[in-house]
């Protein structure tokens, strides 16, 4: 695990919805990515509604602006 701050995972693993390939992905800490295009077939992933980015959609570790809000309550 990778840290920027304390606790906070700046790693995340994103499984594409149309092929179920999995790609580890280092996260901004300060930025939220909106797009991701898939290595494997080449969907471009955008964020669900609800969630600020693709790694709070498709990713197995939420974004680490998000992780300091759950942090805190």
């Amino acid at each position: 695990m990778s840290n920027s701050q304390p606790n906070i995972t700046t790693t995340s693993t994103l499984t594409c919805p149309s092929c179920g390939h999995k790609a580890t992905e280092a996260m901004p800490s300060d930025a939220c990515t909106h797009f991701y295009e898939c290595a494997a077939c080449g969907t471009v992933l955008t964020s669900q509604t609800g969630d600020c980015c693709v790694f709070c959609s498709y990713g197995d570790v939420p974004c680490p602006p998000v992780q300091q809000v759950q942090r805190k309550q």
